[in-house]
């Protein structure tokens, strides 16, 4: 399996995937935080998450993957959401508890 097939599978077999630096329980980064926090506070239960320290190769080629260079990266349903700040912005409009509630219903 490539590497791009291994970051689909990812994204398409959780509702809610996290590419991070570290874990949800032990962040690596700043921003890794915050948006962990930002999506246990807006209710996401089953947050699955994916160390990108500990995979090079998912490292290299998530940014081609989804046409976003930065880390965090979240994806609801498929779907790039964005980075950090995104997050962020969603959680305090309430937009996140939304889309979380959603993933939660189906």
């Amino acid at each position: 399996m490539s590497v791009m097939e291994r970051i689909q599978a990812e994204v398409e077999s959780h509702p809610i995937v996290l590419f991070m630096k570290g874990t949800a329980q032990f962040p690596m980064c700043g921003f890794s935080s915050r948006a962990v926090q930002a999506l246990k506070a807006a209710g996401a239960a089953e947050l699955h998450t994916v160390n990108v320290l500990e995979d090079p190769e998912i490292r290299a080629n998530l940014p081609r993957y989804s046409n976003w260079p930065t880390f965090p990266q979240l994806f609801i349903h498929g779907e790039l959401i964005g980075g950090c700040d995104i997050t962020l912005e969603l959680f305090e409009s309430g937009e996140l508890a939304r889309m979380i509630s959603e993933t939660q219903r189906q």
